[in-house]
């Protein structure tokens, strides 16, 4: 019979192999981090010229050059492997465009998200244009979970601009009148087309073109428009 001594050593081993299995996944899990996001940033790059649908495992590991396995490690399908993408999209988008708007109230951050949007496609942040306006044309008609994520987003973009015309409106900024749901959805439309008008036309005029249509249509709704008149 083994002594409670030899018992406790025992019992203690799958402590200290769990606690080794452990140490070990902690060390590994930055890169691991690492490693994640730099696929997802070769896979977004991918999607924004050739689509969501057009990004496969198989594509997507020849273009990094690791094995299909390794892919499925990090992604159990291919739904999941968009999901993924187009949350790093919007990482980017965020950075890009929406933080650094929030450093205004009211008009100024409206002014600033419209400017940072146009930068952000102009300077073709994603080599295929706006990762989202793509991404929202491919699916608009297909239901599923990548749909759903990418509704969900474009809603909270164009609640970005209504929020901030908003606040314009409550410190007299922008007139009462003002519907600023239209409003947001006429930036939107506009900004949509710029980058249409890029991407198909390779008409190196269209942020330019559409910049100065939006500055137009804010400057209505502040009524500066009619007080140079």
């Amino acid at each position: 019979m083994k002594t409670s001594q030899q018992r406790a050593k025992v019992s203690a081993r799958p402590r200290e192999r769990n606690s080794a299995a452990l140490k070990t996944t902690q060390r590994r899990r930055p890169r691991g981090l690492k490693t994640r996001r730099a696929i997802l940033r070769k896979a977004v790059n991918l999607a924004s010229l050739e689509g969501l649908e057009g990004l496969t495992i198989g594509k997507l590991a020849s273009g990094l050059r690791i094995s299909k396995s390794g892919l499925f490690a990090h992604f159990g399908s291919k739904e999941d492997l968009q999901c993924a993408v187009v949350d790093a999209a919007r990482d980017i988008f965020v950075e890009k465009v929406v933080r650094p708007a929030y450093e205004f109230r009211g008009l100024k951050r409206l002014r600033a998200l419209c400017e940072n949007w146009l930068s952000y496609g102009e300077g073709k942040v994603f080599p295929g244009g706006c990762f989202f306006s793509a991404a929202s044309l491919e699916f608009d008609d297909r239901p599923g979970r990548v749909r759903d994520q990418i509704v969900e987003l474009m809603k909270k973009w164009l609640g970005n601009l209504e929020h901030a015309a908003r606040d314009a409106q409550l410190t007299g900024e922008l007139k009462k009148e003002v519907d600023v749901r239209q409003l947001a959805f006429e930036i939107q439309a506009l900004a949509m087309g710029a980058n249409w008008s890029s991407r198909l036309f390779r008409d190196p005029s269209a942020f330019r073109m559409v910049r100065g249509a939006i500055l137009h249509r804010i400057d209505q709704a502040t009524g500066s428009v009619q007080s140079r008149e």
